[in-house]
Order: structure tokens, then sequence, then C-alpha cells
């Protein structure tokens, strides 16, 4: 199979279930679907030889049609905040996570292959101490053709937010990570709420 182009969808939920089962039900159309901040909950109780009581599983939802990307969470209370869904469609492009180049609970990177390239997507949640911007400030990341960076950076800038009316500095950090990727600032031509992202990438140009 070779791709042209893909729809990617990006959004912050707020740990609300009911605006990411509205995503999947409204956005069928997409390739790819970026998401911060969902919860994750208690699925049932397991076995356990040090508690009686049994240890708490905790995940996150499963949708038809999708193939989810997350990291396992190490604790209940170290759970990840970025996910990724794949539609089904693209399965045969062989997305892969990639774990050991980038080791942070809230960075995800992932590559897939069209028309025999490899290709990488990022999707990432910086806090409000814009920690996973730190991170990748300090780490050296040797990823060659990146295409997309995007996810909830919790950076309130003019560049971007037309309603805004000043620059942050830690935007200029934000732009030096995105120019060690060969990326470029995309102004969205869709209207659509903060913290929402919506994206066609041309892959006949790669």
């Amino acid at each position: 199979m070779i791709c042209d182009y893909l729809k990617v969808f990006s959004q912050n939920v707020q740990k609300n279930l009911l605006i990411v089962n509205t995503i999947f039900e409204t956005w069928t159309d997409f390739n790819i679907i970026f998401i911060q901040e969902l919860l994750w909950s208690t699925i049932h109780m397991i076995s356990s030889a040090s508690n009686q009581e049994g240890k708490i599983l905790v995940g996150i939802t499963h949708y038809p049609n999708w193939l989810l990307f997350a990291r396992t969470p190490l604790s209940q209370s170290d759970t990840p905040r970025v996910l990724v869904y794949i539609n089904i469609r693209l399965s045969s492009l062989c997305f892969s996570l990639w774990n050991n180049i980038i080791h942070y609970k809230d960075i995800l990177l992932i590559s897939f292959i069209n028309n025999y390239v490899c290709s990488f997507i990022m999707n990432v949640y910086s806090d409000s101490s814009h920690s996973a911007l730190k991170y990748l400030k300090d780490t050296e990341v040797n990823v060659s053709n990146m295409l997309i960076m995007t996810g909830n950076f919790n950076i309130r800038d003019s560049l971007w937010d037309p309603s805004f009316l000043y620059h942050s500095s830690i935007s200029d950090n934000l732009i030096i990570i995105a120019d060690s990727f060969n990326l470029n600032l995309s102004t969205q031509l869709t209207s659509c709420p903060l913290d929402t992202l919506i994206l066609t990438v041309n892959l006949t140009q790669l």
C-alpha cells in the first residue's frame, strides 16, 4: 500500500471520556488521532502474591477499526498522558512504537513505512512546567524524516494564537527543538478550539 496523504486530528481531551467518544464518532475519515490527557481508569483487579485484595489493573478505551499506541504505565499514579490511534486501513504501513529512542512517558515516537521510506510522527504532552520540552531540549534524538511533532505544549504565544498578544521565551525552545527535526510551524487553516489541531500531510513530496 502507498499512501499519498495523512489526515491528522489532535486534541487535549482533559480526561473527558465523552470528548474522546465524540471524536471517534465524528472524525471517522481521519488516518491518525493524537490524544493528550486521556483518563486511565480501573478495568478490574488481578491476582497478586503481595496483596490479598489483588492489584488494580488500569487501562484505556479501545475503539474498533483503530490501532492503539500507548506506553505501559509504571504505576497507577504515573500513567502516560499521550496516546496515538491509527486507522486500521493504514495497518499495512507497519506503524511501530520507538520507546528505545525516547524514554519519556509523555512523548510517543512512532514510525511507519510508505513507498519504502521510513518516516516518524511524535505526540507530545508538556505540562505547565514544560517537562517534555526540557527533556527534548536536553536529549539528543537521532531521528531523520520527522513528519509531525504535535500535541499540547502548554504555551500561549502570538505566533499561533491571534487572541494572545505576547511572545513566550518557552516558544523559542519549542522552535529550537522543531528545527532540530527540520520541522516548520504549521499554520492551521481550519477553525477549531484551542488544544485542537486538524492537519493534512502530503506524503507525495517526501
